[in-house]
């Protein structure tokens, strides 16, 4: 968590040269030439049937990518990635439906609206909420909902990266035109690809074969539990490399969506599963 969200960070410095949507296409194209180069797969394996699965999970990563990044140009790092918390939070308690789980729906709701009325900030300037970017990042949190069924099925079909490799080409092609359309030429300056591959090995590579080795050595509600700090670290992220200040209302509102989060990995069935790192 904290090299992706430290990635996110680091992403974020590269929106003047090209753009949140350049720097999508750059992470997301970067990443999966660093995983054809690390895994090798052998494409031509896969059948007319697989590539039909791997399809919406790449298409989801890809466009949860470009909303992300979208909602981060215009909210702090730890807002957006509270926002986005809000597609698996609802997904966790459309698939538990215990009744604890709404105290905790509840829980984070409540965060969400300590948040609204206080609004976003810019740089440690405090402002009404940007609700244009509020609405990305709870697309961004739509698409991971997506991401999460869809990279489900794959992982039923495709064990191992035989699905991931294949998926993030199809999240690189998907973005690849709007990030010519925003970055341009821009996109191939050496400097830009340079800082483009540092976001790619630390928000996919790095964090990736981390979680990797994790859910081999954890249960995976310990790891749900875990990855409920996220929008701490994306916060902390934001406020050491970006100089993004929350105010105490807003982080009393992130530990709310914190805290349900943690919740419902604690609560809910056994069968579940951890919520995956959504690899933007």
């Amino acid at each position: 968590m904290i090299s992706l969200q430290g990635g996110a960070a680091f992403a974020k410095t590269l929106f003047p040269a090209v753009g949140p949507l350049g720097t999508t296409t750059l992470r997301v194209s970067l990443a999966a030439l660093l995983l054809m180069v690390i895994f090798r797969p052998d494409l031509r394996k896969l059948s007319r049937a697989d590539w039909l699965t791997v399809l919406p999970y790449g298409a989801s990563l890809g466009l949860m990518n470009l909303c992300f990044y979208a909602g981060v140009e215009r909210l702090p790092l730890g807002l957006a990635v509270t926002f986005e918390f809000v597609g698996p939070l609802l997904l966790a308690l459309f698939s538990s439906r215990r009744p604890l789980d709404f105290v905790w729906v509840l829980l984070a709701g409540v965060g969400i609206a300590m948040i609204t009325p206080h609004g976003g900030l810019h740089g440690g300037a405090s402002g009404p909420l940007d609700w244009v970017g509020a609405g990305y990042a709870l697309t961004a949190g739509a698409f991971w909902v997506v991401y999460i069924l869809a990279g489900g099925a794959v992982g039923r079909r495709l064990p191992g990266v035989a699905g991931v490799v294949p998926g993030m080409l199809i999240a690189a092609l998907m973005t690849l035109p709007l990030g010519l359309w925003q970055g341009g030429s821009r996109l191939f300056a050496p400097h830009v690809l340079g800082l483009g591959l540092g976001v790619a090995i630390l928000s996919s590579a790095l964090p990736y074969t981390l979680e990797m080795r994790a859910l081999r050595a954890i249960p995976a509600r310990i790891m749900g539990i875990l990855l409920s700090l996220e929008p701490a670290i994306a916060a902390l992220s934001g406020l050491l490399f970006l100089h993004e200040r929350l105010s105490v209302t807003q982080w009393l509102a992130l530990l709310c969506v914190v805290a349900a989060s943690a919740g419902i990995s604690l609560t809910g069935k056994p069968t579940e599963h951890a919520v995956p790192e959504p690899a933007n």
